[in-house]
């Protein structure tokens, strides 16, 4: 694959030690989600769970600066509402039909 001279790019690493950390604002992130698996879940989080907590963990680091809450937490609960209910049978895994 040849690349045309438009393409321009920047060398981020010139060497390949090891010490170095080259993606320091996603190991922040990372950091963060493992402190708060921990400390919100206490060590009980379930793999079969985690696209859920990921999902959590993303909203809530998303909106962490967010200047009106409480409007985050009206468009939460709209959301909410606008969805049709799930009985309890579904929610245990069986059908409701």
């Amino acid at each position: 694959m040849k690349l045309d001279s438009t393409n321009k790019h920047t060398v981020v690493r010139q060497d390949a030690e090891v010490g170095k950390n080259l993606l320091p604002l996603v190991n922040r992130v990372v950091a963060l989600l493992k402190r708060w698996l921990q400390g919100t879940h206490q060590g009980a989080a379930r793999a079969s769970h985690l696209d859920y907590h990921l999902d959590e963990f993303t909203f809530r680091f998303s909106h962490r600066a967010s200047g009106s809450r409480g409007k985050l937490f009206y468009r939460l609960v709209q959301q909410a509402v606008g969805i049709p209910p799930t009985t309890a049978q579904e929610l245990r895994g069986g059908s409701s039909l």
